[in-house]
């Protein structure tokens, strides 16, 4: 299963990278968690799908031409870690932004029921009981 959710979620942010952010959406359990590390903008837990919506609404709006690709995908029993980046330009500020943090992807079965903003890989990977 394992390989499978990789290739799930490389297909996610292959969408995301062209700015389709509806993407994905179909995956999410009706009860999956959204969590923003403490340390990355709008942190906090998100419940259920109408949270991740509620999130990602508040997230997206202040950028223009917004998208995500995943540079390395690593797989472990039930979670995907994702390097994410990130590439913008601010909606007002004009100000064109990068970023590289990580997700963590965890499913049951077919379905993800979280979904983890983290800063830095080890701390991802530890996250899935992975060390460097």
């Amino acid at each position: 299963m394992s390989q499978e959710n990789v290739e799930i979620v490389r297909a996610v942010y292959d969408e995301w990278g062209k700015g389709n952010f509806r993407a994905g959406v179909d995956l999410y359990d009706p009860l999956v968690l959204f969590v923003a590390h403490p340390n990355m903008p709008e942190a906090g837990h998100y419940l259920g799908t109408d949270g991740i919506e509620g999130f990602f609404r508040g997230f997206l709006n202040p950028w223009r031409n917004l998208t995500f690709a995943a540079d390395d995908l690593i797989e472990t029993q039930n979670s995907v870690v994702a390097a994410v980046h990130q590439q913008g330009i601010g909606r007002e500020s004009g100000i064109a932004v990068e970023i590289r943090f990580f997700h963590v992807w965890t499913f049951r079965g077919h379905a993800v029921i979280r979904l983890e903003t983290i800063p830095d890989r080890a701390e991802a990977l530890e996250a899935v009981g992975l060390s460097e």
